[in-house]
């Protein structure tokens, strides 16, 4: 049963073709088989989720209806509060911090019958592009265990890549789901900012740039499965300020015109990277849409200045002794040490301001250029997925990485939604692009993505590689 997608299980329960229970158990076998090699799940939620899956085998024999999401099993970003074991963060300092409710996108998910099997490993606090900890460990790229799954979100893309999962929750501020679901083969989705409500209903007085910038969002192996949990999960809470509701259409019947940037702002992509993106073009070119190649609106501004209001923020409490109440990785101090040396901090109030007036302005030229291009089709990363280290290998390296995520944290500076979605493999690694689409654009970016999956047969779940 982990070769099934989401919707598939759920078809299945709901008809009553197998059962949640037999779905549960099947995946609480794979993760017992596969986990041990790739580290992506730090708890398996055994006895809850058995659980669970009776009372919706119950509810399926008495004729109710379990929900639309009916015994998928999921799992949960160790920094999205789930009562069933501890919200941790990867820090050792938390692993007794068990939350006394869910988050409000987790209740609903439970409401519709999806089954949280599993909490899924991220680096402490999820400001890597990498997986890894002190509290748990290192998650291992199941496609090549030399290079890094991507980050934040790693544990959950890798645990839906390789079977132990049909999807993940994880959250987006500089890329953390789409990078990992880009490592992984699966796909993600980075939702509008205020789409879903915040990951935790204690609210707490984080950076501005958290706020505006940080997503929670699905990862699956379909981009239909997106669409499902996505319908499920978005909408305001009574507790996020920042959270709205609006309608999610179940279809796009829009202008279907695309703009294309291969080489982001110019500044070299690899030539993987660059047939991958022409390949998803040409697929959405037979799927009907007009496809151009142009450049957006200045991602180079948007780039740099989330850069600098990302480290200018979090610079204080990551970096001065006894701001942050715990300890930190070395990995984690260290590569945020390194980070901002090549960064022009905000360091007087005239600049951390202009920054965010010029965000608005930007935002409005993307507004415009949206209007004339409902998606933009670009690369997830303009690199290959680096070795592992190489993160921490100096500043160099920090900015080498921030320059082939630019268009990762374009989206996040904006506050777009956007699907990363596979596109084949090369030199036995997994290939893809991301669509960005307007605020609140959801439908319009998931539209896209299953034109781009229909030329690219899905490439999980996997067996990790030695």
């Amino acid at each position: 049963m982990h070769n099934l997608t989401a919707t598939g299980i759920a078809d299945g329960v709901r008809s009553g073709k197998f059962t949640a229970a037999a779905v549960v158990d099947a995946h609480l076998e794979r993760i017992a088989a596969v986990n041990p090699q790739v580290n992506a799940v730090t708890v398996v939620l055994s006895d809850a989720s058995r659980s669970a899956a009776a009372s919706i085998d119950a509810k399926v024999a008495a004729g109710e209806d379990p929900g639309p999401l009916a015994g998928v099993p999921i799992s949960v970003k160790e920094n999205i509060d789930l009562t069933w074991s501890a919200t941790t963060s990867g820090l050792p300092f938390a692993r007794d911090h068990v939350p006394p409710v869910n988050a409000t996108f987790v209740d609903r998910l439970l409401a519709a019958g999806a089954i949280p099997v599993a909490r899924g490993n991220m680096p402490d606090i999820g400001l890597r592009w990498d997986t890894d900890n002190d509290l748990f460990g290192r998650t291992v790229n199941p496609w090549d265990p030399a290079r890094v799954p991507g980050g934040s979100s790693g544990g959950d893309a890798v645990a839906v890549a390789t079977g132990m999962v049909a999807a993940g929750l994880g959250n987006d501020y500089g890329g953390s789901i789409r990078l990992p679901a880009h490592a992984a083969g699966v796909v993600g989705l980075r939702t509008s900012a205020g789409r879903v409500a915040a990951p935790s209903r204690h609210v707490e007085p984080l950076p501005l740039s958290i706020q505006h910038f940080a997503v929670n969002g699905p990862l699956a192996r379909s981009v239909a499965d997106l669409d499902l949990l996505f319908g499920v999960m978005h909408g305001a809470d009574e507790y996020d300020p920042l959270s709205v509701t609006t309608e999610h259409p179940s279809g796009y019947d829009g202008p279907r015109r695309v703009a294309v940037t291969v080489d982001p702002c110019g500044w070299g992509v690899d030539p993987r990277v660059a047939a991958s993106v022409r390949a998803a073009a040409s697929s959405l070119a037979a799927a009907g849409w007009e496809v151009e190649e142009v450049e957006p609106p200045s991602i180079d501004r948007c780039a740099t200045i989330w850069r600098q209001l990302s480290s200018t923020e979090n610079a204080p409490m990551l970096l001065t002794p006894g701001v942050f109440p715990g300890p930190l990785s070395e990995g984690t101090v260290r590569y945020f040490r390194d980070n901002i040396v090549d960064v022009e901090m905000l360091d007087t109030s005239a600049s951390y301001q202009g920054a965010w007036a010029e965000r608005f302005v930007l935002a409005s030229a993307w507004r415009a250029f949206h209007a004339r291009y409902p998606i933009v089709l670009g690369p997830v990363t303009t690199q290959p997925m680096p070795l592992i280290g190489y993160d921490l290998s100096g500043s160099v390296a920090c900015t080498d990485l921030w320059k082939a995520h630019r268009l990762l944290v374009t989206a996040n500076f904006l506050g777009l939604p956007a699907v990363a979605v596979p596109t084949g493999t090369a030199d036995g690694r997994p290939q893809g692009v991301q669509v960005i689409a307007r605020q609140h654009g959801e439908h319009i970016a998931l539209a896209a993505a299953r034109d781009i999956e229909a030329a690219h047969p899905a490439l999980t779940p996997i067996d990790p590689r030695p």
